[in-house]
């Protein structure tokens, strides 16, 4: 095919699909190398200070890992297991940051055996663990920051008192390990800038504390929460104009001989996902057509229940449209992926897809319930 046909507009995309249909079965998440080596770029371009990590939570596909480690990504990873996968792609121990702050013990000794010794961590409980399993290993003290306005708000889980950083990072170093510097996540899908910007003047603060106290910070880890456009009419700030002022705050607040990394997962491969769905059943219920589809809430659309996220439905047919409900394939009535879509009249057979669904989605699939399978993974180009 003409690298042409793979740029994301309706047409190339809905040709792709046509073409995708004629080797395999919906349902089937296509994933466009082009699109995750264009996002990979558009991060170092706009934000070539900070060295990314892809957070493989968001996609652990082994092809996407190994596409992302080409263009020469670091890996965020929560767990031995996705640890494990990165190093058996060929990633460096030293490229990877085991960033959940709070890890079993089993899962500690794992990175100290395989290496792995930059950590985040939150509370003195998980510091002594870490000195006893990994002992040595280079820390972060990841801070509670602002999430207003991000789709997922995941302070609410983690994070230390900013007052209470300091303290922490001299903990760290009696007990024997590196107090490297401080982690913030401004919460996921973040469309408002300002939750970076306070984020970086309190991590300031905290630098400037440390050195006062005798500790010289090295690292600044601003996590991930870069935003996508899953709707074609989506508003929020570009990732351009955010990036720009993140830069600014950066070079204003921090010596130049910080480093700077960062956990993108979602900007780096939601927009190159493309799920292919069929319809498999039709009725009128409640005044309204009603479409099942070969994947659901159990699947591929499983974002909307653990990414808090909605998705653009789309179809082949034109016309004029009617308002649907979306349901997917399961016995269970909480499996409804939308209750109010403006569709035009569908058959079965007919193809609904979604854009912008590379992140979560296959990821947080349950394997499968019912018995019905989450979509065929395709990487194309």
């Amino acid at each position: 095919m003409k690298k042409s046909e793979f740029i994301p507009n309706g047409n190339a995309v809905e040709n792709l699909i046509r073409q995708t249909l004629k080797k395999y079965p919906s349902p089937i998440m296509l994933v466009r190398k082009s699109i995750l080596e264009k996002q990979f770029r558009r991060f170092r371009t706009e934000l070539p200070k900070i060295t990314p990590y892809y957070a493989i939570k968001a996609n652990p596909h082994p092809e996407v890992i190994k596409i992302f480690m080409r263009m020469g990504s670091h890996f965020d990873v929560a767990s031995a297991v996705e640890m494990n996968l990165v190093l058996s792609l060929g990633a460096a121990p030293q490229k990877i940051i085991f960033a959940n702050t709070i890890k079993s013990i089993e899962d500690i000794q794992a990175a100290h055996k395989r290496r792995v010794m930059l950590m985040t961590f939150d509370n003195e409980s998980e510091l002594y663990k870490i000195a006893k399993y990994a002992p040595g290993a280079r820390v972060l003290v990841r801070i509670k920051v602002d999430n207003i306005g991000s789709l997922v708000e995941l302070s609410l889980k983690f994070g230390a008192d900013p007052e209470h950083a300091v303290f922490l990072l001299r903990k760290a170093k009696a007990l024997g390990l590196t107090p490297e510097g401080v982690s913030f996540h401004v919460g996921s899908q973040c469309a408002n800038v300002e939750n970076y910007l306070h984020a970086l003047e309190i991590s300031a603060g905290i630098f400037k504390e440390a050195k006062q106290e005798g500790l010289v910070l090295s690292t600044l880890d601003i996590g991930g929460g870069f935003p996508i456009r899953h709707y074609d009419s989506d508003k929020h700030p570009t990732f351009e104009t955010m990036a720009g002022k993140i830069r600014i705050e950066m070079a204003r607040l921090f010596d130049k001989k910080i480093r700077f990394i960062a956990e993108p997962g979602r900007f780096l491969v939601g927009p190159a996902g493309v799920l292919i769905t069929q319809v498999i059943g039709r009725t009128f219920r409640n005044n309204k057509n009603y479409y099942y589809l070969n994947d659901g809430i159990y699947a591929d659309f499983s974002g909307i229940v653990f990414d808090h996220c909605k998705y653009e439905l789309k179809t082949l047919r034109r016309g004029q449209k009617f308002l649907s409900t979306v349901a997917g394939p399961t016995c269970d009535s909480f499996d409804t992926i939308s209750l109010s879509e403006e569709l035009p009249e569908l058959d079965v057979g007919s193809v609904v897809y979604a854009k912008n669904i590379g992140a979560y989605s296959s990821a947080s699939a349950v394997p499968g319930f019912n018995g019905f399978a989450p979509a065929k993974i395709v990487i194309v180009n």
